[in-house]
């Protein structure tokens, strides 16, 4: 089939955004076992990755960089709280602002994952330079897409 006549096609495995969604649920299918063993869902070893980065960080840095909306990440920091792997508190420069940071059970808890990303390369038989080619092109993607979405609004 040419690009002309896919250009139009309603055939689900023509569209993009299913080849998305199915490759994003057999990825994170992937992780499951992984992050099983580590007590997380994948959207808690998302914020555990940001903060073992950047150390204390605002919710809504936090937020933005997981591209998540406060309705969302509220309910997440809830349950890593009272799971003793995040702690939350107001920002003493202000009052607005709350502060998100690792508990040592965290950090602990940070030497066990360092394996997670060799397992999951392991499991999906990809190799490093695909996995970056895929990340690079998914991130172009995510950023025309965006573009899109904004001049739509």
């Amino acid at each position: 089939m040419t690009n002309q006549e896919t250009e139009g096609s309603l055939r689900l495995d023509d569209q993009l955004c299913f080849a998305l969604y199915a490759a994003q649920r057999a990825v994170t299918s992937a992780y499951r076992p992984l992050l099983d063993e580590l007590g997380l869902t994948y959207p808690q070893y998302l914020v555990l990755l940001v903060l073992w980065e950047r150390g204390e960080i605002p919710v809504k840095d936090l937020a933005a960089a997981l591209r998540l909306d406060y309705g969302t990440m509220s309910p997440l920091l809830k349950r890593l709280e009272a799971a003793g792997l995040v702690r939350r508190d107001r920002s003493p420069h202000d009052e607005r602002s709350v502060l998100v940071t690792c508990t040592p059970r965290a950090q602990d808890l940070k030497s066990r994952a360092t394996r997670v990303p060799a397992a999951l390369l392991a499991s999906t038989g990809l190799d490093l330079p695909t996995v970056a080619r895929l990340r690079e092109e998914l991130r172009d993607l995510a950023e025309k897409a965006q573009g899109a979405a904004e001049q739509a609004r």
